[in-house]
């Protein structure tokens, strides 16, 4: 029987020894699956963190922008609304200074030059002359016979001025009229100031604020 026995007993330690080897590899092989799947988790993870951060960083860089747009839009709108208030504060400015300026002896010059250059816009033979009430008192037939000179050398015909019977107007400048009332050129100091609208406004913006935005 003791050889049975000896059989028997190298046939279980065999069995178990195979079990024992069994049990660690299928360990092993469990730890090994439940590292890899702890790798690819990792992965995963920093994969959904790194696509977070970038998205985070992508609206946080989108959020910036529209904020430095909006400031940038706001400062360009107020500065222009500054330089518009600056250029209209100087262009009523020059006309108070105008205005101011009819009781002076050299007011003359500035009106004949004004009749002779709404009769040339006008081109007609002859054109009644109308102004405000303090420079129809300065408009005589020395003054009409100055500026009907300066604008025939300059159409290169004869033209007669005489001054208008009708109400005096209402702004400083001139207006002339055609005989037959159906043409008329507007030299009032608004209606030359809004046809010299961008260049007077060139004028400005050169002297008020080109020089500050070098600096």
């Amino acid at each position: 029987m003791e050889p049975v026995d000896k059989k028997m007993v190298a046939l279980i330690s065999g069995i178990e020894a195979d079990v024992r080897a069994e049990e660690e590899k299928t360990i092993k092989d469990a730890e090994r699956r439940a590292e890899e799947k702890r790798r690819y988790a990792q992965k995963q993870a920093d994969s959904l963190l790194k696509a977070a951060r970038e998205q985070a960083e992508a609206q946080a860089a989108s959020v910036t922008q529209r904020a430095i747009a909006s400031v940038e839009r706001e400062v360009k709108r107020r500065s222009l609304r500054l330089r518009d208030t600056v250029m209209q504060r100087i262009m009523d400015r020059a006309e108070k200074r105008l205005e101011a300026m009819i009781d002076d002896p050299a007011y003359r010059a500035v009106l004949v030059n004004w009749i002779a250059e709404a009769a040339v816009g006008l081109s007609a033979d002859s054109a009644r002359v109308n102004a405000s009430t303090r420079e129809r008192s300065l408009i005589d037939e020395q003054l009409l016979g100055e500026a009907r000179d300066r604008a025939a050398s300059q159409m290169g015909e004869a033209i007669t001025l005489t001054l208008a019977d009708a109400e005096p107007l209402e702004s400083q400048g001139v207006v002339l009229t055609t005989a037959d009332g159906r043409m008329a050129f507007n030299n009032q100091v608004k209606t030359r100031m809004s046809r010299k609208k961008r260049e007077i406004q060139r004028l400005i913006y050169d002297a008020a604020f080109a020089g500050s935005q070098k600096e």
